[in-house]
């Protein structure tokens, strides 16, 4: 009998232990699966909070562009997990282009950021007005107008568009417009200043590239007067200025953003075309209204 106890004895002390070592294993483990279960539910609610919270972004080109012009900053946006649209510009007139816009953005829910490019800029002003889902305006290299203010009158000295009448064929080829009125006409900047112009800066063949590919505006865009309360009034806006833009000098973007009371990011030897010259700092400019106005 006593070597049975002893046999049980050794046989009962071990199983006590593995026993305690397997409930303190687990409890260790039910701590780590909390730990870790809580904290993936704030990791999912953080992401989904961010989720939500990111507007579209809609990008607007000017005139003698096209979409194209915005497919670096697209493509960094849609990598950082924004939804981003790009719809084309009529540039017919700055009241119907300004009207188009707005239908479209009437046609997207949740918050926007709408961002525009140089007469883009003129068309966002008038388009965003009234919309409560637009939080931000972000200009790039662009007219700011106020009310009653054309591009024209926004073309400052410096500019390569600043011109007398008489002097509008040195830098620019009309083609007529079937079943317009004979002073309508599109208008085309010419081959050889299209480089020097915009394209300052960028490597030769692209500038090249870009003219041959432009998009002609109207003459009626041109002179027409901003028509509406400017967005800017009420949705907050900024503005990015390429030091080195020869189509709106500084200067002059810089008055214009001024008075619209935008937050300014200049940009050394950028030109009008900063979205594709430097489309890192454009996408900062543009994350940063967003995430500003969530």
């Amino acid at each position: 009998m006593h070597h049975n106890d002893e046999h049980n004895t050794v046989a009962v002390a071990p199983r006590k232990q593995s026993v305690s070592w397997a409930a303190g294993i687990a409890a260790v483990l039910a701590v780590v699966a909390l730990f870790a279960s809580s904290s993936s539910a704030r990791a999912d609610a953080a992401q989904g909070k961010d989720s939500f919270a990111k507007p579209t972004i809609v990008l607007v080109h000017g005139a003698w562009a096209g979409p194209s012009s915005w497919d670096e900053v697209a493509s960094r946006l849609q990598k950082d997990g924004y939804t981003v649209d790009v719809p084309v510009n009529p540039l017919r007139s700055l009241s119907g282009d300004s009207a188009y816009l707005a239908s479209y953005l009437s046609s997207i829910n949740g918050p926007i950021v709408l961002v525009g490019h140089s007469y883009g800029g003129a068309v966002i002003t008038n388009a965003a007005t009234g919309n409560p889902n637009v939080k931000a305006l972000v200009y790039v290299d662009a007219f700011i107008p106020d009310q009653g203010q054309s591009l024209v009158d926004l073309t400052v000295p410096g500019s390569c568009f600043y011109l007398q009448p008489q002097d509008f064929g040195t830098v620019f080829n009309f083609v007529p417009i079937p079943g317009a009125p004979p002073d309508d006409l599109d208008v085309y900047v010419k081959p050889d200043v299209f480089p020097g112009c915009f394209a300052n800066g960028l490597p030769p063949k692209e500038g090249a590239a870009l003219a041959a590919e432009q998009r002609p505006l109207t003459t009626e865009a041109l002179f027409e007067q901003s028509p509406g309360v400017p967005a800017w009034k009420t949705i907050p806006s900024w503005d990015v200025v390429g030091l080195a833009d020869h189509v709106i000098p500084p200067a002059g973007q810089l008055a214009m953003a001024n008075n619209a009371g935008a937050k300014i990011t200049e940009i050394d030897d950028a030109p009008h075309l900063s979205m594709i010259s430097n489309p890192e700092t454009v996408t900062h400019v543009i994350e940063q209204a967003a995430k500003a106005t969530s």
